[in-house]
């Protein structure tokens, strides 16, 4: 796979980057997370450029979780469900994704993308929650940029390890999101409880 990216982006330039990070912040099964570790591998030798890579990556990815926002907030929930097979949905997934939506927001649009089952729907779910676009627009962004400068650097310090790397990525990075999320509960938990302490008193 490393030397059928490398030849795709080698033609198509950072305009096959952007069309690969658009597809994956789609939530569609494409390998837009190697393309952008292996555009860092490229940046690593002097092939392209690191902000001008970052700007495409930052781009892309907010385009197609832009678009899958609007998506789901056009079509609603009801769509979801009649096409549920087919995106391999069923209501009980999409069930926990709104609970979590509803909890928190920022965390579900930010962490989400790191839970395994409910990566795909975030920004549909989003969009199908009616929740402000220039709020979604704000949080997507966070977790867009933090995600395309990890990935970019990780290509650009590792090199040509990037399949061990990659590796690492896909089976820890849910692992982090979900300890964070839980960290997070936590803390709403607590704080919860010592407020309703100090309303006892």
């Amino acid at each position: 796979m490393f030397d059928l990216i490398v030849s795709f982006l080698s033609k198509l330039g950072l305009g096959g980057l952007l069309a690969g990070v658009y597809v994956e912040a789609m939530g569609l099964p494409f390998p837009g997370g190697i393309m952008v570790i292996i555009t860092g591998i490229l940046i690593e030798q002097g092939k392209l450029d690191f902000l001008s890579a970052f700007v495409v990556t930052f781009s892309g990815y907010s385009a197609g979780a832009i678009t899958a926002y609007i998506i789901g907030k056009r079509l609603g929930q009801p769509f979801f469900m009649r096409c549920s097979k087919f995106l391999q949905l069923s209501p009980e997934r999409f069930e926990k994704a709104q609970t979590w939506l509803d909890r928190s927001a920022p965390v579900f649009i930010i962490f989400g993308r790191f839970i395994p089952g409910i990566s795909n729907l975030t920004p549909y779910m989003a969009g199908v929650s009616h929740i402000g676009f220039w709020y979604f627009f704000f949080y997507n962004s966070l977790f867009t940029a933090g995600w395309g400068f990890l990935y970019l650097m990780v290509g650009k310090f590792f090199g040509y390890n990037y399949q061990v790397v990659a590796r690492y990525l896909n089976s820890k990075l849910p692992l982090v999101g979900l300890a964070l999320l839980l960290l997070y509960f936590i803390y709403i938990y607590v704080k919860k409880q010592l407020k309703n302490k100090v309303k006892n008193l």
